[in-house]
């Protein structure tokens, strides 16, 4: 199928390319000769059966399976051409096409044809050439026969043409899924970490509780009663988890440019909370793997400024520079005394900028705070951009 694309495009462009070329030296012809009639109906006749041609290739594609065939009836046209034009400089233009034509469907196996193509143009040059007188004969003849062999080499060279982009199509769509494979194995590991992070941890301990209760349904009823609750209250955790890991899930959508999801994200925020976000964004991508980590981040951080700020704006940044997808977040809440080690947070309850630096890091970039009592808070991350941009702006 794919050499079937490849043989396809390159043919139109044969089909245009000789049409073209034929039509260039049908012109000069007319105006060099007192009897343009000939050349007339021969160019008339090239553009008729180009057009008919790509035409049918245009409505039935599969017409070229038969390739053969196809071969075939574009040597009996070539023959046409030579009777009408009385071999004329467009009859060798068209035959030159028909050699590339036998090239892009046959491969390497037309080199039989391209040698015809090549020995009949040969004999049509001697023709031409004994036609001529002595003195003209000389200063034409390198030329008429140099022609012909342009036959072998638009032969050979549209073979191999045609298994050139045959084999780029076949690495590219190689490429592409081993990329998509990538990307798949990289969203279920993904799903994986998150699962075990929340819903697994959460139902785990439901599994303990549950485990304990008859027994302590017939010795310690107020200790089943405690487990019931556990039970309980764990199950609705865990599909508070599971809707929470969900809506993450939907909160980037990739096909679309990560400028709108840091938008949407964050003026979603600003609508639920009533505090006021101030965004500046440039086309910026980040690679697969870290726009659900940096929208996260983005999620987490407006959070915590909810939670903990007491602020009344925030100013939202993103941009790229080089590799670099660098998103900011600012507030001109209360602040907080920041320790030399971010993981010293977790004893002040500030879990949240530890898992931020934790999501950053397995993005493969880095996070950075800024804060101090009464100064507002900076939360700086910078993970990989894409190798393309693939949204302008």
């Amino acid at each position: 199928m794919k050499r079937f694309i490849a043989a396809t495009a390159i043919l139109r462009a044969v089909l245009i390319g000789r049409l073209v070329a034929a039509t260039v030296a049908t012109v000069v012809t007319i105006r060099l000769s007192a009897d343009v009639s000939a050349a007339a109906l021969t160019l008339a006749l090239i553009a008729v059966l180009t057009i008919v041609t790509l035409a049918w290739i245009s409505r039935d594609p599969s017409l070229l399976r038969h390739r053969v065939a196809v071969v075939t009836a574009d040597a009996a046209a070539t023959v046409a051409v030579l009777v009408i034009g009385h071999g004329g400089v467009a009859y060798f233009c068209f035959a030159a096409g028909s050699a590339a034509l036998a090239g892009v469907l046959l491969g390497t196996a037309g080199s039989m044809l391209w040698i015809a193509h090549t020995v009949l143009g040969l004999s049509v040059a001697v023709q031409l050439l004994r036609g001529l007188p002595s003195a003209a004969r000389e200063q034409v003849a390198p030329f008429l026969v140099a022609v012909p062999m342009l036959m072998l080499v638009c032969g050979a060279g549209a073979a191999v043409l045609t298994a050139a982009l045959y084999r780029y199509m076949q690495a590219s769509i190689a490429m592409a899924v081993d990329a998509q494979r990538s990307a798949a194995a990289s969203e279920r590991a993904r799903l994986a970490r998150e699962l075990h992070d929340s819903v697994a941890k959460t139902l785990r301990g439901v599994s303990f509780a549950a485990v304990a209760l008859p027994s302590s349904l017939r010795r310690q009823p107020a200790l089943a009663e405690q487990l019931a609750a556990t039970v309980s209250q764990g199950a609705d955790a865990a599909v508070r988890e599971a809707r929470e890991l969900l809506t993450a899930l939907r909160r980037d959508v990739p096909d679309q440019p990560f400028r709108t999801t840091v938008h949407a994200v964050s003026n979603g925020w600003s609508h639920s909370t009533g505090i006021a976000v101030r965004l500046t964004t440039a086309p910026a991508e980040p690679t697969l793997a870290a726009r659900y980590e940096l929208t996260q981040i983005l999620h987490e951080a407006l959070r915590n400024v909810e939670r903990h700020a007491g602020a009344t704006s925030v100013e939202v940044t993103l941009d790229q520079a080089g590799r670099q997808v660098r998103l900011t977040v600012r507030d001109d809440g209360a602040g907080f005394a920041l320790p030399a080690d971010l993981s010293h947070l977790s004893a002040q309850d500030r879990f949240g900028v530890v898992g931020m630096a934790e999501r950053a890091e397995t993005a493969g970039g880095n996070l950075h705070v800024r804060s101090r009592p009464g100064f507002g808070t900076l939360i700086m991350v910078d993970v990989p951009a894409a190798v393309e941009r693939s949204f302008a702006a």
